[in-house]
């Protein structure tokens, strides 16, 4: 190798190093997986009586979360909703569910330690579901959106709950 092609890859490599841009790592820092949101795993639940709201979240196992939801009023389920939690296209997807309407994608559009909100502005009402982690036993959900037009949230702050 000449002198002139070994000046040519330090290069190279400085400029990438200086770009913070690892030729090795770059797509699996960039790459959301289920495993950051590992904290959801295991059973939530609001209880302000007569209504019961639970979540309980599978762990994370083959690039999935799975989850369900259901509200109870004075006894009787008046919602439920299932989720798949997955990774596409880099970004994780909540796919939702929900008893009474047509399944919805949301994908992630913040990601950190503690926290996640998934989005999908062609949805109606919700556009954005969102979670984050306070603690070992809490945890605060929310979905917002327009809603008569108004932005509108509901705020879930579940603890952690003992699996049935």
């Amino acid at each position: 190798m000449t002198k002139r092609a070994v000046s040519r890859i330090v290069v190279v490599v400085a400029a990438a190093m200086c770009a913070g841009v690892a030729p090795s790592d770059a797509k699996a820092q960039s790459k959301a997986a289920v495993e950051q949101v590992s904290w959801l795993a295991g059973c939530w639940e609001l209880n302000t009586p007569p209504r019961l709201v639970e979540e309980h979240w599978l762990a994370p196992r083959g690039g999935t979360m799975i989850g369900s939801g259901r509200t109870v009023r004075d006894g009787k389920t008046i919602e439920h909703e299932f989720i798949v939690l997955r990774e596409q296209d880099g970004r994780l997807a909540y796919e939702a569910h929900p008893s009474g309407q047509q399944p919805a994608v949301f994908l992630s559009r913040t990601l950190d330690a503690d926290r996640v909100v998934f989005e999908n502005l062609e949805h109606d009402f919700p556009q954005r579901v969102a979670y984050e982690r306070r603690g070992a036993d809490q945890l605060l959900a929310w979905i917002e959106g327009p809603r008569n037009g108004q932005t509108r949230r509901i705020e879930y702050p579940y603890r952690r709950a003992t699996c049935q």
